[in-house]
């Protein structure tokens, strides 16, 4: 089972715009098809808001959802794969009992006083963690995804994470091979499939080399064929 989680907003209380949800589709179709011999549900998370807001409105949102994946399914596994805000949300969520990976693509990790306290990482020990972030992304730094990384890596050695070089936010740049990687990993992680091998060797390598992974040109090309 795979949830899947939107980006938004740092504050807002109006209701997200069907165009966010809609934009996620694409994406959802794409790891279903790809893990269709598995039997892969995939939904796309509705949040009661479009704001993170003071209470980190989509993380509780993601944890409700994992719950009703359990009430509908039974005692699946879940990943939790979120873009931006998403993205924040599924490693903030990750603690759920039935969450098993979580995959964050250009995560949004205020610092400073947006965010006083770090994020935290503790609660992601064994989960499968898989960070994406483009390097010229303006939105996110991917700095600070690395930053969280590193300090998840210390409690969780299957963490690593991805840099697209030179893409920016929304990883259009790279669709093909973001999309490649995000399907290897899931179905890796839940139905103990063969990570390609550039993903068992982020895993597998200390940091920084397993925290800075390039995603190559191509990466997943095989997988399609």
């Amino acid at each position: 089972m795979v949830l899947l989680l939107p980006d938004g907003e740092t504050a807002s209380r109006r209701r997200p715009s069907a165009l966010s949800y809609a934009r996620q589709l694409p994406f959802a179709r794409t790891l279903a098809r790809a893990a269709q011999g598995d039997g892969l549900a995939v939904h796309v998370v509705h949040y009661r808001s479009r704001g993170w807001n003071s209470g980190a409105d989509p993380a509780a949102d993601a944890e409700w959802a994992a719950d009703e994946a359990v009430r509908r399914y039974g005692d699946v596994p879940v990943c939790l794969a979120g873009h931006g805000m998403g993205g924040r949300a599924a490693l903030r969520a990750g603690g759920h009992t039935a969450v098993t990976s979580v995959l964050a693509m250009a995560p949004w990790l205020p610092e400073g006083t947006a965010a006083p306290e770090p994020e935290p990482v503790k609660h992601l020990a064994g989960r499968r963690v898989l960070i994406v972030h483009g390097t010229n992304d303006a939105r996110t730094d991917p700095e600070l995804s690395y930053r969280l990384a590193e300090r998840a890596k210390k409690s969780n050695r299957d963490t690593c994470r991805f840099e697209v070089h030179s893409d920016g936010h929304a990883l259009r740049q790279h669709r093909s091979e973001v999309t490649a990687l995000a399907a290897d990993f899931v179905r890796g992680s839940l139905f103990a499939r063969s990570y390609a091998r550039p993903v068992a060797d982020a895993f597998a390598a200390p940091p920084p080399l397993g925290l800075r992974m390039p995603l190559a040109a191509g990466f997943g090309q095989s997988l399609r064929h």
